[in-house]
């Protein structure tokens, strides 16, 4: 493209720009600044502005005071108070942004203001201010710009040319940008060849074709390895013994450099017969775990390289756990999910048939079925090769085809800066695993086995016959057929429904029989989900609990979690809140748990820019209280508990598109009363029914709704002609973008985590994500440091109007964490 590309030794970007800027502005130009990066903003004035690509925002004079709440010129004394643990600035304890700003608008600048410390009124806010003046001053050196910098090339030199067209053709025809050639070809006039080279074939061998290799010697794996280092990708995969990898064991590795050229390197098969090898008639040789790792360490850690998974995290936690950390990683079921988060075909067999064309190679194929399938590790080398081979070799094919979709579809953003950089993140969570206490969880299900016993004699007494509560037929016999309760509908099979709606309304009518059926289901699954089955998931290598989170199961962007299902704990019983209490710490740390207050319902007011909300987030109102006092028409002063539970539960309901049915089911009001509950709230805040109806629309006309950072949630069912599919699908038009939003902030949290820690020399561990939540095993000594940092990473991993606030608890249990 022949633009400059500029560095200077001793001298960040940030500097280099301010620098130009300045230049510029002298010279008598108009500025403007590509980016987002805030620590930019100090630079705007009347000739300067700044532009946000991602959100397509343009920052002036006005923007940035809305932003931090003094003019660009004070910024810097605002940021030297407030802090960036991001950037290891350190601030002033006790002081954000906004606390900042009404400072230095009293106070003039930062210099005055530690100077005059001793007037401020509020005694813990006067004592941080003295005691870190001279870490204030520190941060205001280390986010003040040079504006002076001895830059080697003059501001005139700087001024764009046309393209290099044959240099820039020919660089990105090797690279296979086919994408950025077809968009360059409408912008300039670059050669005719384009034309062909966009639509040229570009069919891949087929995969019967292949060029299957078998390395079982040093010297052929360092010749890949260099093939690969000269080609740039290396696509990946490993076999084991199963599919935890906290569990299992490695016993081969295969690898692709080209479509159609993948290798095999086999690690320790023993053959059909177990034990050793050669007694069991294998008699091809095989290079131990130790050389492979040691000659594959070099490339797998290089940055120039890039490595291709299918399921990244997996082969990342294996390679981990031979003292490899994986770095450069793209990986095609992300890439897919990021695509299409609404289906459920991530899998490299699906994604095989659907892209490609292709059925893999069944494992049964070659382990067996049933009772005679055997492990990988004892299945032939011979026939080894062409299932683990292909394996490499087909996702290095889907690489090729998905990867630049990202960029065709507008996606790149969205893989690139959360999906990706959270691989290792997630995979070292996972090893990390958490530490369960058994006494409490064997206690627990003792008391739970009682509770449930005692249940069963009580609900056989008042049934007048003992019968299995476990059977929806035999509950719906005893309390239709038997009692004559009012039995409602049917299923299809000609059951009667018992299922939780129809047993709640029952109870709702006082039937204590199934009162008691309701509990003693709720205990039971307690014992049998948790209770019971958490002591069979503590790995006994680690002594600990490892779940799995999934990256590619939700269509939201949310993580998922299983073996165990550690986000599906009842919080708000108090039976599910002492299964937490079995979640505990190692000896000398204690566990804190920190989480995002209101998260969504402050994106709903940024979002759909509801000025009385925003507002009231700024000011650190009560929000319940507040839209009690607005809808119910009653003072603040009079505000009593009730008022203010029925408004939380508007508040949340109403986002989550709740009907007046539904909320007047949660507020046991009639639903008239419910609906002008909803008249109510959409009378005084406008802007959220506008809101709402523009997701429905734009759902129906694109299929998908999209979240503040352009993730795409789709929204299957939004045009069907049922009502029922239809409502649904309204529903998941408003909140997907509210709960992916969450989700994305949440994530960008957690990749900023691991280095904030690092650089601030703090030992703590994150250990769990549960939705809004992120829980951590701190140093006894650490926790205080700790809690303050990750609050402040929480809060200012995005730039938003309203203020995101973490609240942090933390104790010898998750439960006094929480």
């Amino acid at each position: 493209f022949d633009l400059p590309c500029l560095e200077l030794e001793g001298f960040e970007a940030d500097d280099l720009i301010a620098t130009y800027s300045k230049r510029a502005v002298e010279a008598g130009w108009k500025v403007v600044i590509v980016s987002s990066d805030k620590d930019l903003m100090q630079l705007v004035n009347d000739d300067v502005v700044m532009f946000d690509p991602m959100k397509g925002k343009t920052m002036d004079i006005a923007a940035v005071h809305e932003k931090f709440g003094v003019s660009p010129d004070k910024v810097i004394d605002v940021q030297s108070l407030a802090g960036d643990s991001v950037d290891n600035v350190p601030g002033v304890p006790g002081i954000g942004v906004k606390t900042a700003a009404q400072l230095i608008n009293e106070y003039g600048d930062l210099e005055t203001l530690l100077q005059r410390a001793e007037e401020i009124k509020q005694p813990k806010r006067r004592e941080s201010l003295i005691n870190h003046a001279e870490d204030a001053r520190i941060s205001k050196k280390l986010v003040s710009l040079d504006c002076n910098v001895d830059v080697p090339v003059a501001v005139e030199d700087l001024k764009a040319h046309d393209p290099n067209s044959p240099k820039l053709m020919e660089f990105l025809q090797e690279q296979g940008f086919k994408s950025v050639i077809s968009r360059l070809g409408q912008a300039h006039e670059l050669p005719e060849e384009a034309e062909a080279i966009v639509s040229g074939d570009d069919e891949f061998p087929p995969i019967k074709d292949n060029k299957y290799v078998l390395v079982n010697d040093t010297k052929t794996l360092g010749q890949w390895i260099e093939k690969a280092k000269e080609i740039g990708v290396l696509a990946i995969d490993t076999e084991t013994t199963g599919l935890t990898p906290a569990k299992v064991d490695l016993f081969g590795v295969s690898i692709a450099i080209e479509p159609g050229e993948a290798a095999y390197i086999p690690i320790a098969h023993v053959g059909h017969g177990g034990g050793d090898m050669f007694a069991s008639g294998e008699d091809t040789p095989q290079l131990s775990k130790a050389e492979v790792m040691k000659a594959l360490k070099d490339v797998l850690e290089d940055d120039a390289v890039l490595k291709v998974a299918q399921n990244a995290k997996y082969d990342y936690q294996l390679f981990a756990k031979e003292g490899i950390h994986m770095k450069a990683v793209d990986d095609t079921m992300l890439i897919s999910y990021v695509l299409d988060g609404s289906s459920r075909k991530h899998g490299m067999d699906a994604l095989s048939e659907d892209y490609l064309g292709h059925t893999p190679i069944p494992y049964k194929e070659v382990a067996g079925s049933g009772s005679s399938q055997v492990t990988f590790d004892k299945v032939s080398i011979k026939d080894a090769l062409d299932y683990a081979a292909e394996d490499a070799d087909i996702t290095l094919r889907l690489w090729h085809i998905l990867k630049p979709r990202l960029a065709q579809e507008h996606m790149s953003t969205v893989y690139e800066q959360i999906e990706r950089p959270l691989i290792p993140i997630i995979a070292d969570m996972e090893l990390e695993g958490i530490k369960l206490d058994t006494a409490v969880l064997k206690k627990l299900s003792q008391d739970f086995a009682m509770q449930i016993d005692a249940l069963e004699k009580e609900i056989f007494e008042i049934a007048g016959t003992s019968f299995n509560i476990g059977s929806p037929k035999q509950i719906g016999e005893i309390l239709f057929d038997q009692m004559g309760l009012d039995a409602g509908k049917k299923t299809k099979t000609g059951q009667y429904s018992t299922d939780v709606r129809t047993l709640e309304k029952l109870a709702d009518e006082g039937h204590d029989i199934v009162v008691k059926i309701l509990e003693w289901r709720s205990l039971s699954k307690l014992r049998s989900t948790y209770t019971e089955s958490l002591l069979h998931e503590i790995n006994p290598r680690t002594g600990r609990v490892h779940t799995s989170f999934h990256m590619a199961g939700t269509s939201t962007g949310r993580l998922a979690s299983s073996d165990p299902n550690l986000q599906n704990i009842p919080i708000r019983t108090e039976d599910g809140r002492k299964i937490r209490e079995a979640f505990v710490p190692k000896e000398g740390c204690t566990l804190l748990a920190v989480d995002y207050s209101q998260v969504e319902l402050r994106l709903a007011a940024e979002m759909a820019g509801i000025e009385g909300l925003k507002k009231a987030f700024k000011d650190g109102d009560d929000i319940h209280a507040l839209t009690a006092s607005q809808v119910f028409d009653v003072p603040l002063s009079e505000m009593t508990p009730e008022i203010r539970r029925n408004a939380k539960a508007i508040n949340f309901g109403i986002i989550y598109g709740i009907s007046s049915y539904g909320l007047a089911k949660n507020l046991d009001i009639s639903n008239e009363e419910a609906a002008s509950y909803i008249k109510a709230y959409f009378s005084r805040f406008p802007e959220l029914a506008e809101y709402m109806e523009a997701k429905k629309e734009e759902a129906r006309q694109k299929g998908y709704v999209e979240t503040l950072m352009g993730r795409k949630c789709y929204v299957n069912g939004i045009n069907d002609k049922n009502g029922q599919v239809r409502s649904f699908a309204e529903r998941a038009a408003i909140n997907a973008p509210l709960q992916g939003t969450a989700a994305d902030i949440i994530k960008k949290a957690m990749i900023r985590m691991p280095d904030a820690l690092q650089d601030a020399g703090l030992g703590a561990k994150m250990l769990l994500q549960v939705h809004d939540e992120l829980i951590f095993e701190v140093p006894n000594s650490e926790l205080q440091r700790t809690q303050d940092l990750v609050i402040k990473t929480m809060e200012s991993v995005v730039d938003l109007s309203v203020p995101l606030v973490a609240e942090a608890g933390s104790g010898q249990n998750w439960n006094e964490a929480h």
